[in-house]
């Protein structure tokens, strides 16, 4: 895992990495003991829950851990904007069925397929990072092989 990562989205994850440490940790720490004073736990359906949010805070506070030290860091403002990057927008044609769709590569944070806001770490955009227009590129996807034609850079 090393996902591509601009600095804004990098200044995120650290910020919702000390708030999950710090005040959400405290919120649900206080959450448990309120509910731990109401008696028999293994009954007590607020300590599960509270118990459930500690677990699940957890797991976020882990990923968030993985995403920030495994990532490589790039600076999209001084990328060169003849060839497809990290916020790139551009239009590409499918060759098979000629259709034409305009769509922007993004981090994995950020991706967005049905408002095509495409991962530079999907196979679409792997394939299409560094091209220019003109360019023809054939796209490796699990499900199917397909071809695509960048239009415009825009």
């Amino acid at each position: 895992m090393n996902n591509i990562l601009t600095e804004e989205n990098m200044n995120k994850l650290k910020e919702e990495l000390e708030y999950r440490m710090t005040v959400k940790r405290a919120e649900i720490a206080k959450e448990k003991l309120v509910a731990a004073a109401h008696g028999d736990r293994s009954e007590n359906a607020e300590y599960k829950e509270a118990c459930a949010n500690y677990r699940e805070n957890d797991n976020r506070i882990q990923y968030l851990l993985s995403m920030i030290s495994t990532a490589t860091v790039i600076d999209d403002k001084s990328l060169d904007k003849s060839v497809l990057g990290v916020n790139s927008k551009f239009r590409i044609k499918f060759i098979e069925d000629e259709y034409e769709e305009t769509m922007s590569l993004v981090t994995t944070i950020d991706a967005d397929p049905e408002n095509m806001l495409i991962s530079v770490e999907s196979d679409l955009g792997k394939a299409l990072m560094g091209k220019k227009v003109g360019d023809i590129v054939e796209v490796n996807a699990p499900s199917e092989k397909y071809t695509v034609e960048i239009l415009e850079i825009l």
